[in-house]
């Protein structure tokens, strides 16, 4: 009887370590999304539907409307208005992105949200709010608020930057130009300071004292 030699133990394999993309790659692709898609629905609304997508934005109080606190900051009143908001939701979208993914997609839903619904609470009535300002304004007040409240080195080197860019815009929370949504300024502002409360403050923590 022939004896066969023990087989020899293979080696583990090992999985293949799945690659990151980098923050500021991951960064740009959600900026580029979220910008596509305001040209994409405002090209849909202009050609498809001549403009008349723009009743989906807020109309304060009514609340057969309320729900229109989601598509409003989607919304534009024409080309000329969009490209008015392009670059600045563009960068300071990109900036709030590099903070973190996820807290990016929660703040712009709090921004979107808590924002939109003190606009359809204490907006003008008789009039329609729509656009991507409140993002703006939104995305400012975040990064200034994550500066404060994270404290770190690239938290603070966000916020002077944000403040260098656009802290010239912050006189846009105050009433001037009557077809100009100042409340969606000041609002959009609000909560982003709001998200970045909850997202970057950091949390006491307790404990029992040493004896």
């Amino acid at each position: 009887m022939r004896s066969r030699p023990p087989p020899t133990s293979s080696p583990a394999s090992v999985p293949p370590v799945r690659s990151r993309r980098p923050p500021a790659v991951q960064a740009g692709v959600v900026t580029v999304i979220l910008v596509a898609g305001l040209w994409l629905q405002e090209l849909t609304d202009q050609v498809a539907f001549g403009g008349a997508l723009d009743v989906y934005g807020i109309e304060p109080r009514d609340p057969q409307t309320f729900w229109h606190v989601f598509t409003a900051p989607f919304l534009h009143g024409g080309f000329a208005h969009l490209l008015a908001n392009t670059v600045p939701v563009a960068v300071l979208a990109f900036m709030s992105a590099l903070r973190g993914l996820w807290r990016f997609v929660l703040a712009t839903l709090v921004i979107v949200a808590l924002g939109g619904s003190l606009v359809w609470l204490f907006g003008r009535g008789g009039s329609v709010h729509l656009g991507a300002s409140e993002l703006v304004f939104g995305y400012l007040a975040y990064l200034l608020g994550a500066g404060w409240w994270e404290r770190s080195a690239s938290a603070i080197i966000a916020a002077a930057v944000a403040v260098l860019l656009y802290g010239g815009a912050l006189w846009g929370v105050l009433p001037s130009n009557p077809e100009i949504s100042w409340e969606s300024h000041l609002f959009g502002f609000v909560a982003g300071v709001v998200a970045a409360a909850v997202l970057h403050r950091k949390r006491r923590v307790v404990g029992r004292r040493a004896p």
